[in-house]
């Protein structure tokens, strides 16, 4: 008896209706002979409006009482699961993160799964009941509550499946797979059968908001084989995430856009040896992390600097940078209206015409090109945010020639 992992995203679960048919998938499959492990996140916009409840009280709320508060919506949601499938008359289990043996480290908001102790959902597994676990959450040595950031769930998941050595583990979500681009903005996009690990994380990472980056980073370091399919569609096939994916024959795995990004410049610094260093480091200790750096010399001997950031990221950045006391002589400023698109697959350094087609299809669509970083498996530009997805869908159609 194989055991399958399941894990059902808030659009899966937002109402009476969508819980019922979560339901129904898990317990289907629990009639064909499998133990059923299902991982849940909280209902819909859930923990946004839990985010601002905490505001309302609170101009800063302590950060483990924040993950005590963040942690109920997972456990609202398992628990009207669990009614359902005992309605649909099969047994069940409930349990959060600290009963399924989810063991973190103790960074609020943003913890990290250090052990899994399997024991009571392997006891809950023998005696035939499908257990729900509610996701996002675990609990530190200290026994503190602790949350796992955005998209904390499919890490649960995909950590309980290596744990329990699990046959698949299936992310069921509104969306039936990974396509090559966003389809609600490029029309003939293209539904990926499979991808490799390595592709999945950089894509996630760009701004692909199906799969969390740390879940697939998981996955590829115990080999679990995510399936990532539409809970509305739950018959039709997903697309594979696992190693040595076929790609169907295509150079690019996907172009994505984030449009969530903020351009930060620092302007005439002294032309000397680690000029950009203290700027970074200061950045770094602060965790913001930076990317898309260039350096430029003017004529005046004066070096220029520009990066990019996250956009929640921007002005906490712009502020640290004027108040050290290190860059108060230096123009600081911050350009929000600014999107990334990046070119994701494998072996892009080893293919020079990639770089040429890009530039290729942003000239014919007439978008200017502000920077631009590559690396083996991307090449990311930096565009004006209003022509974001005139160039994702210029790119993409592009590409359908390789």
């Amino acid at each position: 008896m194989s055991v399958i992992v399941m894990k059902f995203g808030g659009s899966c679960i937002v109402d009476a209706n969508a819980v019922k048919n979560a339901a129904r998938i898990i317990t289907g499959e629990y009639e064909k002979g499998n133990s059923v492990v299902a991982v849940v996140s909280a209902q819909g916009d859930t923990t946004d409006r839990l985010i601002r409840a905490a505001g309302e009280v609170s101009q800063k709320p302590p950060k483990r009482e924040l993950d005590v508060l963040m942690s109920a919506g997972e456990q609202l949601s398992v628990s009207l699961l669990a009614m359902a499938v005992s309605e649909l008359g099969f047994p069940c289990v409930t349990l959060l993160g600290w009963q399924a043996g989810i063991v973190t480290n103790s960074v609020f908001g943003h913890a990290r799964i250090r052990d899994i102790h399997p024991e009571r959902i392997k006891k809950e597994l023998s005696k035939k009941k499908i257990v729900l676990v509610a996701g996002f959450q675990g609990v530190d040595r200290k026994e503190n509550m602790t949350t796992l950031g955005r998209g904390g769930s499919d890490t649960t998941a995909v950590a309980l499946a290596a744990a329990l050595n699990a046959e698949k583990c299936q992310i069921y979500s509104k969306i039936d797979g990974i396509y090559t681009a966003d389809p609600a903005c490029v029309k003939d996009a293209v539904k990926l059968e499979e991808i490799d690990y390595d592709c999945m994380q950089e894509l996630s990472f760009l701004g692909v908001k199906v799969l969390n980056p740390r879940a697939v980073e998981l996955a590829k370091k115990y080999g679990v084989v995510i399936e990532v399919k539409s809970a509305f569609q739950s018959e039709k096939t997903g697309t594979f995430v696992k190693e040595d994916a076929k790609m169907e024959k295509m150079l690019i795995s996907g172009v994505t856009k984030m449009s969530n990004v903020a351009r930060i410049f620092v302007n005439d610094l002294e032309d000397a040896p680690g000029a950009g260093y203290g700027i970074f480091d200061l950045l770094n200790r602060s965790d913001i992390q930076a990317d898309i750096i260039t350096m430029a010399t003017g004529n005046n001997g004066r070096v220029d600097v520009s990066f990019c950031v996250s956009g929640d990221d921007a002005n906490e950045a712009v502020r640290l940078l004027r108040e050290s006391g290190l860059y108060e002589k230096n123009d600081v400023r911050c350009d929000k209206n600014v999107a990334k698109i990046s070119v994701v697959g494998v072996g892009m350094e080893s293919h020079p015409g990639v770089g040429i087609a890009i530039f290729e299809a942003l000239a014919g669509a007439k978008i200017n090109t502000m920077m631009l970083t590559s690396s083996e498996l991307r090449f990311s530009v930096i565009v004006k945010k209003d022509e974001a997805d005139k160039a994702v869908a210029a790119i993409h159609e592009r590409f359908k020639k390789y």
